[in-house]
């Protein structure tokens, strides 16, 4: 990828600022020239169509000086924002984005950090644009754009799985009490997974035995020890069913519907990223030892556009990773991270870091040296995290495959 991070354009005598606040269905605007004149006073309650966007470019051109640079601030908002970025606005205006943080920050530097309004937001947008803050709006690539939506979807119903999982394993505990002291993990097996279908209630595996219980499970193209077999159907003649027992039966047959089907959009989510990953900068990912498509999906679809970082810093500061930190008088105390940043990135570095941690050597090594320095885990999975965001930045950057011998120690 380039190294190159578009910059914002200077702010002149000549700039308008036009702060736009986005929400689901409509947005305001406001314009002020650089010396905080109000050329349109805030407006609020414009409809997200295309002939009201006219009318308000239409208006904005009306009271602009001859010679004036436009700067149009859009906060992002979600997905909300979105159609505005990528809205027909005039050539020559500048589109930015605006951090929803910094204009929270901002607020309070109002002195209104309890009050939100569009206007008070408006004023936020207008003094961040003024100090030249604020991305350029970029051509997103299509192929950036679906890593990012199949990550969130397959993230999304893996969420909606474990739940769903949670709950069947409540159906199962009250119409096979005993059946996870024989089989841990019931979900995670094939035969776990065909007791909970075929046999919540137990008296039938009782009645069935070992020897047809494996028969059973064969004529489904599935070989169950008997060892195995032994201890199901031993639980199965344990079991003490709770009264419920035949509601529990019910739902559950709905949940393991749902369970199957979710499985199967994981599984698509999945396959879809091992088809986009090879088109993105986030290929030479998939060269580091624990990191598949998935964790590098993740990390891809979380961080958009690499282009718009021009160091590994900046990503870890954006993930909320970074420690919080106090000074004064000449001392300083860091502390917790500060969880100031994008959920999905820091799950994903976090993630890219576990999967170092268990499968590259240096990163074993250096495990275990900051384990045997007293760290907890939790320190250990950022310390971690840090690492794989400067390899994977470096990889990304130079679109080069992962060299173990340049990552033999902290640098």
């Amino acid at each position: 990828m380039s190294s190159v991070v578009v910059q914002a354009a200077r702010v002149t005598s000549s700039t308008v600022v036009v702060a736009v606040d986005v929400g689901k269905i409509e947005f305001a605007f406001s314009a002020t020239d650089v010396t905080r004149t109000s050329l349109l006073r805030p407006r609020t309650g414009c409809p997200m169509t295309g002939s009201s966007l006219a009318q308000v470019v239409a208006d904005i051109v009306e009271v602009l000086p001859v010679d004036a640079v436009v700067k149009v601030g859009i906060e992002a908002a979600g997905h909300y924002h979105r159609p505005l970025l990528n809205a027909a606005w005039p050539i020559g205006w500048e589109v930015l984005e605006l951090n929803p943080a910094h204009v929270t920050e901002q607020r309070r530097v109002l002195g209104k950090r309890t009050v939100k309004t569009d206007v008070i937001d408006l004023q936020a947008m207008t003094e961040l644009l003024l100090a030249g803050r604020g991305q350029p709006v970029r051509d997103r690539s299509l192929v950036l754009g679906e890593l990012t939506a199949w990550s969130a979807h397959r993230a999304s119903r893996v969420v909606v799985r474990t739940a769903t999982k949670n709950q069947l394993l409540g159906h199962l505990d009250r119409t096979f009490p005993g059946l996870t002291l024989a089989l841990p993990d019931v979900l995670a097996t094939r035969v776990g997974r065909l007791v909970a279908a075929e046999f919540p209630d137990p008296a039938r595996l009782a009645a069935l035995g070992t020897a047809r219980f494996i028969r059973f499970g064969a004529t489904r193209g599935l070989q169950i020890r008997k060892p195995v077999a032994d201890r199901l159907v031993q639980a199965a003649r344990e079991a003490l069913p709770t009264a419920d027992a035949a509601v529990a039966r019910a739902v559950l047959a709905a949940d393991l519907a749902l369970l199957a089907d979710l499985d199967a959009q994981v599984d698509t989510a999945t396959d879809q990223l091992a088809r986009l990953l090879p088109r993105t900068p986030f290929a030479p990912l998939l060269t580091v030892p624990g990191w598949g498509v998935v964790r590098a999906g993740n990390y891809g679809g979380a961080l958009g556009d690499p282009a718009r970082f021009d160091n590994h810093r900046q990503i870890y500061r954006t993930a909320g990773l970074n420690p919080i930190q106090y000074e004064s008088a000449g001392k300083r105390r860091d502390s917790a991270i500060s969880r100031e940043g994008s959920v999905e990135l820091r799950r994903a570095l976090i993630d890219l870091g576990v999967g170092l941690w268990l499968n590259d050597p240096a990163a074993k090594v250096y495990g275990a040296q900051l384990r045997a320095r007293g760290k907890k885990g939790l320190v250990i999975a950022c310390a971690m995290a840090n690492r794989a965001n400067r390899i994977a930045f470096a990889l990304v950057r130079d679109q080069a495959s992962y060299d173990p011998d340049r990552w033999t120690q902290e640098d």
